[in-house]
């Protein structure tokens, strides 16, 4: 700006230095919102493959591919929370990032906040000085005039009087002229010295931004990787069940079955109808002996 006292300029760096420090403030929430979702769901999963019965009751091959789906299910959960503790720790990474720059930035802030100051102080001063001159400018140099005129008509004594309040006027205005032209200079030496802090610190200020935006920049890619790896490790898990239920066989599944619950190797042998009825029939009689006393 133009304006030698306005910070203009300077209050838009700050204002957008602390919109970014709030964005990152934000992103810093999402990982930490983010983790806990995640651990959420993590722990869901490991309660889930521990406490709910899923095909207890199966043998041989399907059941070890059970049990592999379930530790398999566990371990999805494991890294679940594990990618949770590790969205934890890139949050306070941002939040370190961020706090290492707002302290970093104090520092320039308190130099130029104490430079404004200054930098006003002196040019209030400056200005009031210069005023104060210029209020003395035309009256004494239109004096000497009049004084000439008035040697005719005055007299003696009030010529002294006239003569005295002349060099009084001179003086002052000397002095006042002396301590402007010293304000001036004082002015101008602060004003130089803001405007090279006022420089060192927006060069500092658009490197903490590079810094900033470079930060945020890998830190959301590096969250997207790790989504990513999440999800290559997830598949992998995926794909030992797939293994496992490729080397389920139906029928080692029913011999390992029959071979569990066989009760024998021999089947019961058939059952021949007898006719006991026509066998009684073809039978000889027996006769039983006759009585004595019937015979007689």
């Amino acid at each position: 700006s133009t304006d030698l006292t306005s910070t203009v300029g300077y209050d838009s760096i700050i204002q957008h230095l602390n919109d970014g420090r709030k964005n990152c403030k934000e992103f810093e929430d999402f990982l930490k919102e983010r983790a806990i979702i995640e651990e959420k769901y993590g722990k869901e999963l490991i309660n889930l493959s521990k406490k709910k019965p899923c095909g207890q009751t199966e043998l041989n091959t399907l059941k070890r591919s059970l049990d592999v789906f379930k530790q398999q299910v566990d371990n999805v959960g494991q890294g679940h929370i594990q990618l949770a503790q590790t969205l934890r720790e890139e949050a306070k990474k941002m939040e370190d990032f961020r706090e290492k720059q707002k302290l970093h930035r104090k520092k320039i802030e308190l130099i130029m906040e104490a430079i404004h100051k200054n930098r006003n102080l002196q040019y209030k001063k400056t200005m009031e000085v210069k005023q104060t001159c210029c209020c003395f400018l035309p009256w004494g140099l239109m004096l000497p005039t009049h004084t000439r005129a008035l040697l005719y008509l005055s007299s003696l004594s009030h010529f002294w009087q006239l003569f005295l309040k002349l060099a009084q006027t001179k003086s002052a205005l000397e002095d006042s002229d002396r301590s402007y032209q010293q304000s001036v200079t004082t002015l101008e030496k602060i004003r130089e010295e803001w405007q090279k802090e006022h420089i060192k610190a927006c060069e500092f200020f658009e490197t903490q931004e590079c810094e900033r935006i470079n930060y945020f920049r890998n830190a959301l890619w590096l969250h997207v990787n790790q989504l990513s790896q999440d999800c290559v490790q997830n598949d992998e898990k995926y794909e030992e069940i797939r293994k496992s239920l490729e080397m389920c066989s139906i029928e080692k599944d029913i011999d390992f079955y029959v071979n569990l619950r066989k009760t024998g190797s021999l089947a019961p042998a058939p059952v021949v109808y007898e006719n006991y009825y026509n066998a009684q029939r073809n039978a000889t009689p027996v006769r039983s002996p006759v009585p004595a006393a019937i015979s007689r």
